[in-house]
């Protein structure tokens, strides 16, 4: 009977015109969205474009369509239609490529002129040389699975943060950078020659082969601490999917070049190989629907990394000493031993589900103004299980983060997490979402 009331108060209009929508029955799984992935991947991956070889009319017919693409979601071009042309030069030739950039500006006043940058390779096959037992061999790649889904996945990602723009204090570049195999040259001539504001990006995200979510998702950093800081803080919130922190380089790409400006870069993949390997990116290998949580996920790290403090590319050991230290002489969550658990599960998932969203009430105010967004709340579980120092770090409104911490202030007891055979105090951050959606006719 509890399950079909909190059903049925789910459905009940809230006023003028909006109901709230619980984030944890929101569907993951967005058909549109998926289906809107599986036709970019299915043109970039077509054999109408040749491979899209650097330099090639095949990625010149890629960049037209990235452009094109950003362009029908009202995101603005750095450049034309054609991309940012330029010319590399070879022993036998010279190499003529593009880079496709667009943008979506910041709220904040103070960091609207700083940048994270959003990037995917946009050529797929390329030649370079390895090295066996000692011998150099000249190879092809096609880079791991051309990385058609990458692109998708920077499209889509596109589409949702210039909808919603109006949470990102820094501005959003997304890049589909030209002539990447093998030498990074499009991200290479971004960075060097062409985005004059190079030296106001705070942090970058590469995104590379992302189409098969099924054999794990991974994050590289280059182990930079405050991008693993972040990762680690996100791992303790309510995601569809978490990737795992890598130390080992899966391939080399563009994100080297951020590391060559000293701009702190984190490169998500789904494909773990120490090089590209030679399965082309096709539709009938890729998980749309995977890769739609991976999309959310995504979302939300960018966000995150859009609001938050700029991470520092090689942090002190200070810095380091803090983090590991917690606040209060809490152990982070994630490192106890025995995580705390609620309801008999240690997953935040469940105390968002069984006690956050079945006791919030969304403040009718909040209702009437249309207000909605996210609360980030840090909490203590001490040695004995009780919820304690209950703060909010990040709140989209002070409405919302009144409720939020109403809620959580209100916990039944936890069991204690333990190092060892020890109960401690552990740290935990959850985001609680607020969301309307407007009333069905």
């Amino acid at each position: 009977m509890r399950r079909l009331a909190l059903f049925l108060l789910l459905l009940l209009p809230l006023g003028a015109g909006a109901q709230y929508k619980n984030p944890l029955y929101s569907d993951l799984t967005r058909s549109d969205t998926a289906r809107a992935m599986q036709e970019d991947v299915s043109f970039l991956a077509s054999a109408a474009l040749e491979g899209r070889a650097a330099g090639s009319e095949g990625e010149l017919e890629a960049a037209r369509y990235m452009s094109s693409r950003f362009e029908a979601m009202d995101v603005d071009l750095l450049y034309g239609t054609d991309g940012d042309l330029f010319g590399l030069r070879r022993q036998e030739d010279t190499l003529r490529s593009q880079n496709v950039a667009a943008f979506i500006p910041g709220y904040d006043k103070k960091l609207k002129n700083k940048y994270i940058v959003v990037c995917a390779r946009l050529d797929n096959l390329g030649t370079g040389v390895v090295n066996v037992d000692g011998v150099q061999h000249q190879r092809i790649y096609y880079g791991a699975n051309g990385n058609a889904s990458g692109l998708a996945m920077l499209l889509q990602l596109a589409g949702r943060l210039s909808t919603n723009r109006v949470l990102l204090k820094r501005s959003v570049i997304l890049l589909a950078s030209g002539a990447s195999v093998p030498d990074g040259a499009g991200t290479w001539y971004f960075l060097n020659r062409s985005f004059g504001a190079a030296g106001d990006i705070d942090a970058a995200v590469e995104l590379n082969m992302l189409g098969t979510a099924s054999g794990g998702f991974y994050a590289y950093t280059a182990s930079n601490a405050d991008l693993n800081k972040l990762l680690t803080a996100m791992s303790n919130t309510l995601q569809p999917v978490q990737p795992q922190i890598v130390a080992a380089e899966p391939c080399a790409s563009d994100h080297r070049m951020f590391y060559d400006s000293k701009i702190p870069c984190v490169m998500f993949t789904t494909g773990m190989y120490p090089e590209y390997n030679t399965e082309k990116d096709t539709p009938s290998v890729l998980e749309y629907d995977s890769m739609e949580r991976t999309l959310e996920y995504l979302y939300n790290f960018v966000v995150e990394l859009a609001c938050g403090e700029k991470p520092d590319f090689d942090p002190s050991e200070s810095v380091r000493g803090q983090y590991v230290a917690g606040r209060s002489g809490a152990v982070p969550y994630y490192e106890c031993d025995a995580k705390p658990t609620f309801f008999g599960s240690s997953d935040p998932a469940v105390f968002l589900q069984k006690w956050v969203y079945a006791y919030l009430r969304y403040p009718k105010e909040a209702v009437r103004q249309g207000i909605q967004g996210r609360v980030q709340v840090d909490f203590i579980i001490d040695e004995k299980g009780k919820v304690t120092d209950v703060r909010a770090v990040k709140s989209s409104h002070p409405l919302l983060e009144e409720e939020a911490l109403r809620v959580i202030k209100a916990s039944p007891d936890w069991k204690p997490g333990r190092i060892g055979k020890t109960k401690v105090r552990s740290e935990i951050s959850l985001n609680v979402e607020f969301r309307l959606e407007k009333k069905k006719k």
